[in-house]
């Protein structure tokens, strides 16, 4: 299995998250679900991204500089990197959000901070996750990004807010 369960163990994980657990934790098992999420959500696949680690509260993203991404100057497109930034925030939220609540997003707040000229890398992370057992109305769950070169510089930083109801 990739990652542990979330926290509440009585409640069932999103059947993304499940499908990311039953694939091998290896580079195989790790291309085929980045290839099926894809599929799943079309305009992610425009980024060639690569779904490295996903668990409750953490997802890490890949996505390799190549023409399709570029823009005028050869670099790394500032669209294609909030695209990177939205896919490893929809990880995080399918890992970290139960079944038994649905999530969209509401908010995106983006900085750019100097010209991306490798392929990036996107980590989503929350510093404690909700208690949606006690979660009985809508509430605003901000996930920060931080998209950083090969290098591991950070090149963008995103807060993208989404709303959580119970299903």
């Amino acid at each position: 299995m990739n990652s542990p369960a979330p926290t509440d163990a009585a409640a069932p994980p999103s059947p993304t998250y499940r499908m990311w657990q039953k694939l091998p934790a290896n580079r195989l098992g790790r291309a085929l679900f980045s290839a099926g999420m894809s599929v799943r959500v079309p305009y992610f696949g425009t980024i060639l991204p690569t779904v490295e680690t996903m668990e409750p509260g953490r997802c890490v993203v890949r996505a390799p500089k190549w023409w399709g991404v570029h823009n005028h100057l050869g670099t790394f497109h500032a669209i294609a990197a909030c695209n990177l930034a939205e896919v490893s925030m929809g990880m995080l939220c399918e890992a970290t959000v139960p079944a038994t609540h649905r999530w969209i997003p509401k908010e995106m707040s983006v900085e750019y901070l100097t010209k991306a000229t490798t392929s990036l890398t996107a980590e989503a992370t929350l510093d404690a996750i909700p208690d949606f057992a006690s979660l009985t109305e809508g509430v605003d769950l901000t996930v920060p990004i931080t998209i950083r070169d090969r290098r591991g510089t950070p090149v963008v930083t995103a807060r993208i807010t989404t709303w959580v109801t119970p299903a």
